[in-house]
């Protein structure tokens, strides 16, 4: 039985990560601080859920706490770790800066310590496309230079980015960072813009759109960002003999086991759409708040997925819409609205 230890598994996407392990007959062993950035009762029902397989365990604790770290590591002996625990949000990062650096860079050191202890066949790591920062040539992908981050949040996430690349060169850790695009679905964060345009709507209170709605972004479904993990899990890389093994439009480094890969549905979708898709699956209009454009944003995110594709065969293809409408079903059972 493969063995993974999963950081962030109450959150989001380790949840939905760890069930499809745990449905294909992995072992688990899950990890996570269960902070209050947001509702912490949707945290202890993921965690219940996951309780109720016999192939998983956890451990609640932080990511800063190099003695809880080690210890759940040493005790599972993994053969694979998934680190997706990290403090989220863009715009809470102009708020807290100083929680960003201890979890996402502190905390994730002392991840990558315990792989390099334990030698594990693959370190697999969450950046994000707000790595991009600046950029304006879409779409982006993994080979663009990234130097133009805009939040500390991004800025955090590109310096993890930076450390795995030099652990997988000096320990010959096999390592693949993956940058993720606008993620929904159920069971999914409140802050992001799906749920809290759902909830308002619901609720009968006006939605904030920032630029007006002139704001594009990438959304990936759920269960298409785990699948692209998954298959990702077994897409180990391999230092290069030399620079010439490396194939045109490959991330993979010229000195280290080590690739960066986009999991994006690489369409670019309209603020506006989106916000369309959601009247059209509750039946109801939103009433519309056009804002300003928002300190730390950006106006567009768009990935291009080919690499991902030439890696594992699979491209995530869920149409907006229609994971949409899928959220919104989820919330009304959740909520009873």
């Amino acid at each position: 039985m493969r063995k993974a230890f999963i950081t962030g598994t109450s959150g989001f996407i380790g949840y939905h990560l760890a069930q499809l392990l745990l449905d294909e007959g992995w072992q688990v062993a899950g990890y996570d601080g269960m902070t209050d950035y947001y509702d912490v009762t949707l945290k202890e029902r993921r965690e219940a859920m996951l309780l109720q397989s016999p192939n998983f365990s956890t451990t609640r604790a932080m990511l800063e706490d190099t003695a809880a770290l080690d210890a759940a590591v040493d005790a599972f002996a993994p053969d694979v770790i998934v680190h997706l625990a990290a403090q989220a949000g863009v715009r809470y990062s102009l708020e807290a800066p100083r929680a960003y650096v201890d979890a996402n860079v502190v905390g994730t050191f002392n991840v990558m310590e315990a792989a390099r202890r334990h030698s594990v066949d693959h370190l697999l790591m969450a950046s994000t496309s707000s790595v991009y920062g600046a950029n304006t040539d879409m779409p982006y992908a993994e080979t663009d230079k990234a130097d133009t981050q805009l939040t500390i949040y991004a800025a955090t996430k590109k310096a993890t980015e930076a450390m795995g690349h030099a652990y997988a060169h000096l320990w010959n850790l096999p390592t693949t960072m993956f940058r993720f695009f606008t993620v929904y679905g159920p069971w999914g964060r409140p802050d992001m813009a799906n749920f809290k345009f759902v909830d308002a709507i619901l609720n009968d209170r006006p939605i904030d759109i920032y630029n007006h709605g002139e704001m594009y972004r990438d959304f990936t479904y759920i269960s298409d960002l785990v699948r692209a993990i998954r298959l990702l899990i077994d897409a180990v890389p391999e230092r290069p003999v030399s620079p010439d093994d490396i194939a045109e439009g490959d991330s993979l480094s010229p000195v280290a086991p080590y690739r960066i890969v986009n999991i994006g549905n690489s369409e670019k979708v309209k603020l506006l759409d989106f916000v369309a898709a959601i009247e059209d699956a509750i039946g109801r209009p939103a009433k519309r708040n056009l804002m300003d454009m928002q300190l730390g944003d950006v106006p567009a995110t768009w990935a291009d997925a080919t690499l991902l594709q030439t890696l594992t065969g699979y491209r995530p293809e869920t149409d907006v819409r229609d994971g949409i409408a899928q959220f919104v079903t989820w919330y009304r059972d959740y909520y009873g609205k």
